[in-house]
């Protein structure tokens, strides 16, 4: 049974909310992150990186009281107005021919411990306790861990019937995105929601692993400095965007390796002959078509790799993956690459031309090889969360990339 609770948002006014809406913070190269900072003043960016304000970069504690600061500073200004009545908040991105419509609402830390929400990436403990005595400091969650559902006749249902009505917000951002938010406060569709979702098993996250488990930990250190503690503070739950797995979209990360670990190409060739049937391309830009079909570039040429599945052992979910096949048959042991998050000598590339920045890195000499692979699926996701598996770093890639600052969830 998955809870959802509503909650009372700390929202932009309705004049402002193109203007406080912002992308992640590491989507901004200096130069961009620079001129919003300096010809915005509602931008979003200005609270999670208040030295600017200072011309001075801060971190750490000081820079979460600053953040803290700024929170409040927007919320005296009216830049930002928190909501009268708890609601769900339906939240639409659309680009191009990709629309995503979800919600925001406040999900259970009780959940994420008792693997109701399940989890496919492993977390780091110095990220988890950094972002926990973040959000202790700041007190708010701008954040949301993104989280995906089956599709659900009434749920979808209940949307249709709200987005038929003026949203609250109705904005294109810069980057060509339209973004539109309805609030749910009316109690029929409330409890409707709610009692969906007691149907389900389970939910599954897509992007904020470490989100989650932060705000699980940042709950324990809560319940451990209330003496009246009761379970229902807003502590023990986390913002979260909801959408139908149907909606959201995976792309594949590729590998790009600096050397062949002393291998000579034909050397490496044959190496690689072990686990795949080897097929050089000579049709241009050679991406992989199916499961367990790798695209390899190497000294200016393409080849489809083929796994041999005589020569490899399926006896997992995890096993199926293809970034664990090129992990066990080529990363490990022939490259010698142990540690995928840490190790220097491999980078991984995403997005719309990947492939091709892919082949510039191999032919300007940054990298000896590189390989290319279809997108993991949704089934591929929760099979190993299901199964209490963890997937290798950078198996992922998932849209709709929200934005910042259009719901806020007090802690």
């Amino acid at each position: 049974m998955a809870t959802i609770r509503p909650f009372k948002a700390i929202r932009p006014t309705k004049d402002k909310a193109f203007f406080v809406a912002s992308r992640s913070y590491e989507e901004y190269g200096p130069d961009e992150l620079n001129a919003v900072l300096q010809h915005n003043p509602f931008s979003f960016l200005h609270i999670i990186n208040p030295g600017f304000k200072f011309e001075k970069n801060i971190t750490g504690k000081e820079r979460f009281h600053l953040v803290r600061n700024r929170y409040l500073e927007f919320l005296e200004e009216n830049i930002f107005q928190k909501d009268g009545e708890a609601g769900f908040y339906l939240y639409q991105i659309e680009k191009g021919d990709f629309k995503s419509l979800g919600f925001f609402c406040a999900c259970s830390v009780e959940d994420y411990r008792n693997g109701t929400i399940k989890k496919h990436e492993d977390t780091i403990q110095q990220r988890e306790t950094l972002f926990a005595d973040y959000l202790h400091t700041v007190g708010f969650n701008a954040e949301p861990v993104l989280m995906t559902y089956p599709d659900n006749e009434l749920i979808n249902t209940i949307f249709q019937r709200k987005i038929q009505r003026e949203p609250e917000y109705d904005f294109t951002s810069t980057d060509r995105v339209n973004h539109k938010l309805w609030r749910i406060s009316y109690p029929e569709g409330i409890e409707k929601l709610q009692k969906a979702f007691e149907q389900m098993d389970s939910l599954y996250i897509a992007d904020g692993h470490h989100r989650s488990a932060s705000s699980n930990l940042l709950a324990e250190y809560r319940k451990a400095e209330n003496k009246s503690h009761i379970g229902t503070e807003p502590y023990n739950y986390f913002m979260a965007y909801l959408i139908p797995e149907s909606q959201i979209r995976i792309y594949e990360f590729n590998r790009m390796v600096k050397d062949l670990n002393g291998y000579a190409t034909d050397e490496f060739l044959i190496q690689l002959d072990k686990h795949f049937i080897i097929e050089k391309r000579d049709d241009g830009l050679c991406r992989p078509k199916q499961k367990h079909e790798f695209s390899m570039y190497l000294e200016g040429d393409f080849y489809s790799l083929h796994l041999r599945q005589t020569h490899y052992t399926f006896t997992d979910a995890l096993s199926h993956l293809d970034t664990q096949i090129l992990f066990k048959t080529v990363l490990e042991p022939i490259l010698d690459i142990s540690d995928l998050r840490n190790d220097a000598r491999i980078s991984y590339g995403c997005g719309k031309d990947n492939l091709i920045r892919m082949k510039e890195g191999v032919d300007k000499g940054d990298f000896a090889v590189g390989f290319s692979l279809v997108p993991t699926t949704i089934e591929e996701i929760k099979a190993i969360a299901d199964a209490g598996l963890v997937m290798p770093p950078k198996s992922t890639y998932i849209e709709p990339k929200l934005r910042s600052g259009l719901a806020i969830y007090e802690l």
